[in-house]
């Protein structure tokens, strides 16, 4: 990022925040909304222009909200949890748009991470089915241990992962990202 880019986050955050110093002033923010932009013709808080993902964040504080703002500024708050989740959001649109595509989805790092699967499995998207004993974790865990395999799967692994993302994760990416998506190529 370069130094203008830097400079124009640092004062629109401090600008919205409670706290005069950058060091704690990222902690007031939250994420709470991310969409994604196909077309990638939106600018950052910062002025960097072209971005594909456009998260709002929220001042818990103060109530402020701060809209387009990029991962890359968002990972100069450095924290942690909110990296994960803005890496959770960019896969979940990458997913996305892989499905709609109608791409071979394969487990690895382009779609899915460990935290992805966790994210998935809190938010109930594996489902009880005959296929699971009725018992989402199995299919979470199954999924995890897929991600993990050095190996190809097997195609009796292939065509459970395929049955699992076509009927668990697929109905959610598409019913929680529907209103979320701007342009037409995220």
């Amino acid at each position: 990022m370069s130094s203008g880019y830097q400079e124009n986050l640092i004062k629109t955050v401090l600008d919205n925040s409670v706290n005069s110093y950058w060091d704690s002033a990222v902690y007031e923010w939250e994420i709470v909304d991310c969409v994604g932009d196909g077309v990638n013709d939106s600018a950052c808080i910062c002025g960097k222009e072209n971005i594909r993902y456009l998260f709002t964040i929220r001042n818990q504080h103060n109530g402020n909200e701060l809209f387009p703002i990029g991962s890359t500024c968002i990972k100069k708050f450095n924290r942690e949890e909110l990296n994960e989740l803005t890496s959770v959001q960019e896969k979940l649109f990458r997913l996305l748009h892989a499905i709609q595509k109608h791409k071979y989805i394969s487990l690895d790092s382009e779609c899915f991470s460990k935290k992805l699967l966790k994210y998935l499995y809190e938010e109930r998207v594996f489902l009880p089915t005959k296929y699971n004993d009725f018992d989402p974790e199995k299919d979470y865990l199954f999924m995890l241990d897929m991600f993990n395999k050095r190996n190809e799967p097997t195609e009796k692994q292939q065509n459970k992962i395929k049955a699992i993302m076509m009927s668990s994760v697929r109905p959610y990416l598409v019913e929680q990202l529907k209103d979320k998506v701007i342009g037409e190529n995220v």
